[in-house]
């Protein structure tokens, strides 16, 4: 328990600017005086980082209110997180899955669910024999009919709709920077294939991270988060799952240290 705390990087003592730092045994040797004299105290200050195996260790003071509450909250943590580690693990399988399949992370649905970030990364760029290639590819896969044409059409109108509104929105954005800082304006910069290929990189990563991070409007979530088939991440490549999930608890750490802070300046 003592370990878990040090490691959390949590302070366990205020000292003067340029007093050396503690060492971890000096670190463990204080949190045990806290403990031992004052353990509901130790309890409220460090609950965000124990777990619930270290809740025996407060049994004999299990009486004060204070103890069933911060006893309750590290229960209610633990839960949490563990809700949260089976709902990535099911979206990354449902990502994979998903591009297995082909549709929903093909170029054009993506498109179609991000037209200005489409542009930005893919679509000004397109020269215009890659756009009729584009077009040709559309209609071998989808319409077999006039009704498909038909719908095509409206929903490519609709596309280039919100797309002009959303660049509209931005442009205007990007006016009011520029007023206020008046750099002088640039040369319209040209990719070579490389550059191209890693702005494509990029759009398709930040396609799969807005799907992770359950971004997708459209998207029934329900039906993945709550769905035992994904149980089973045999399916995941081990990189990925560790990058999503090595990012997914720096942010953690980082919401925990901040209601950390907030709650020693309550106790000040």
């Amino acid at each position: 328990m003592l370990s878990v705390v040090v490691d959390s990087g949590s302070p366990i003592k205020s000292q003067q600017l340029g007093e050396p730092d503690l060492t971890v045994e000096e670190k463990k040797q204080l949190l045990m005086e806290q403990y031992n004299t004052k353990p509901v105290v130790f309890l409220e200050r460090y609950h965000t980082h124990l777990k619930p195996e270290h809740l025996e260790a407060f049994s004999h003071v299990s009486s004060d209110c204070r103890t069933q509450y911060y006893c309750t909250e590290v229960q209610k943590q633990a839960s949490s997180s563990a809700n949260k580690t089976r709902v990535r693990n099911h979206r990354y399988a449902a990502l994979r899955a998903l591009q297995k399949e082909g549709q929903y992370f093909s170029e054009e649905q993506m498109r179609f669910r991000e037209p200005l970030l489409y542009e930005q990364y893919i679509g000004q760029y397109l020269s215009e024999e890659e756009i009729l290639q584009r077009s040709e590819e559309a209609m071998q896969k989808g319409p077999t009919g006039l009704s498909d044409l038909l719908i095509n059409s409206y929903q490519e109108k609709e596309l280039q709709k919100r797309l002009q509104e959303e660049q509209c929105r931005e442009d205007c954005a990007d006016q009011e920077e520029e007023e206020e800082d008046e750099e002088p304006a640039q040369a319209e910069w040209e990719p070579t294939a490389e550059e191209k290929a890693m702005l494509r990189e990029e759009f398709l990563s930040q396609m799969h991270q807005s799907f992770l991070e359950g971004k997708d409007k459209d998207f029934n979530y329900s039906e993945v988060d709550e769905n035992p088939d994904y149980d089973n991440l045999d399916i995941l490549t081990r990189d990925a799952e560790e990058r999503y999930f090595d990012e997914d608890e720096e942010e953690e750490e980082e919401e925990d240290e901040e209601e950390e802070n907030e709650g020693d300046n309550n106790m000040v």
